[in-house]
């Protein structure tokens, strides 16, 4: 299919087929989707790295020019490319697919990239290392379980940035891992692993992929974006 040419009906059929995938099917599904990623997410207006660039970029405070970046999931590096426009210039990217890593690689912003399904593999992060740890689109269910949340919070330096954003899931298995990612972030707060700096809504950040094709017009998501401090000791 030449460039410009795939449709929103496209890509929906495309992710309906990650239902019910398990781990390393759904890595050979990112592999297979590298080549087609940002044009699929250009067409269904996927907003949420740039609104949570902004977000991020209203509370950081530092160098952004020495701050050093991990991109959890950076999948090609759309994030990593975002940030580099709003004066960031360090990064190290994570993310379960090689040919996503590929992908990222041709930016030629990451000083690292490492290969690594999380939940499954641990983060391959230095441990109190990096001044912003930022992790968009994979917090859903089927991609990245809650318990990664403390590995990110362990790989920021102390006085570092958890930026997050998640998606309002519609399905009872994904009404099921919001209520364990929001039992995950309390407990993180409850236990002062890091301190809640802001939040904010992601509103319709992305046209709804899930609806059926008879839909007279768009449906789009919504979501949240949550920032989180490290204490300084």
């Amino acid at each position: 299919m030449s460039e410009g040419s795939r449709t929103v009906e496209d890509v929906r059929n495309l992710l309906h087929s990650w239902r019910g995938l398990d781990a390393q099917r759904m890595v050979d599904f990112y592999n297979r989707w590298a080549e087609t990623y940002d044009q699929d997410m250009s067409v269904l207006s996927w907003r949420s790295p740039q609104m949570v660039v902004d977000f991020l970029c209203d509370n950081f405070c530092g160098s952004r020019e020495e701050a050093r970046v991990l991109d959890v999931a950076c999948g090609s590096g759309l994030v990593a490319k975002m940030m580099f426009e709003q004066g960031f210039r360090h990064f190290v990217g994570v993310d379960g697919s090689e040919v996503m890593l590929q992908k990222a690689a041709e930016s030629g912003l990451y000083q690292d990239l490492r290969l690594a399904l999380l939940g499954t593999e641990p983060l391959p992060a230095q441990i109190g290392a990096f001044d912003v740890v930022v992790i968009i689109g994979a917090l859903r269910e089927g991609h990245v379980p809650p318990c990664v949340f403390r590995e990110l919070c362990a790989a920021a330096k102390p006085g570092g940035y958890i930026c997050l954003s998640r998606s309002d899931s519609k399905s009872q298995y994904g009404k099921k891992y919001d209520e364990s990612v929001m039992k995950e972030l309390q407990w993180m707060e409850t236990e002062k692993l890091w301190t809640p700096v802001d939040v904010r809504d992601m509103n319709q950040y992305m046209i709804d992929f899930h609806n059926q094709q008879d839909q007279q017009q768009d449906q789009f998501l919504t979501g949240t974006m949550n920032l989180y401090r490290k204490p300084l000791s």
